[in-house]
């Protein structure tokens, strides 16, 4: 059994919600010039108008297709001009980029690059752990969800990982809270999905 066929069809489903989201809060158009910090092509099958979109992360690899073009770049400190992007956009990576201070940095260049932006997070109250598949795991201290993620998320069963794994990923994860986007983001509204009633996800956006 993958991990990733039984993630996939919520992804899909969540994803599409949001980028619709995305495109009626931006009334996005393909004149448009968005830079994607951090993502991939995936999320832009999702939305109806195709603006030029630039995507930057750290794969190495470079390409350029229709409407998007992709180049290797860390979201911390981008090469790359001023407000040269009509919106910046990011999906679930500000979270993954390591310590506070990191996320301040990614934060800045979002606020640099384009006077518009929309980033998304997982939101750290939320029951379920999305990226272990696991509930309650992020709520517990690091010394203690090491010995638990295993046994008791979906990754930690299915792939069956090493210590150090396990380590490395919990301490590449730095979940947030809509107080700690406020403070990453002060000229930005703060946009709560729900699933449930509960809150999923939290999505700081300028327009």
């Amino acid at each position: 059994m993958q991990l990733q066929s039984l993630r996939r069809p919520l992804m899909r489903f969540f994803r599409r919600r949001r980028m619709a989201l995305f495109e009626q809060m931006f009334e996005l158009s393909s004149s448009d010039k968005v830079i994607d910090i951090g993502g991939t092509a995936f999320n832009w099958e999702f939305t109806k108008a195709k603006p030029s979109v630039l995507l930057v992360n750290l794969d190495p690899t470079t390409w350029e297709r229709e409407n998007l073009r992709k180049i290797q770049g860390d979201g911390r400190k981008l090469d790359l001009s001023d407000h040269s992007f009509d919106i910046a956009f990011s999906n679930s990576v500000i979270e993954h980029v390591g310590t506070w201070e990191d996320a301040v940095c990614f934060a800045r260049e979002v606020r640099r690059l384009a006077p518009r932006y929309f980033v998304q997070t997982p939101n750290k109250r939320f029951f379920v752990e999305t990226h272990l598949m696991g509930f309650f795991i992020h709520l517990v201290p690091f010394g203690i969800a090491r010995h638990l993620v295993r046994r008791f998320t979906l990754w930690g069963l299915i792939k069956k990982p090493s210590q150090e794994r396990i380590d490395a990923r919990l301490k590449g994860l730095r979940l947030m809270t809509a107080a700690d986007l406020r403070s990453l983001f002060p000229d930005a509204e703060i946009h709560q999905q729900r699933v449930l009633g509960l809150v999923k996800s939290l999505i700081a956006f300028k327009k």
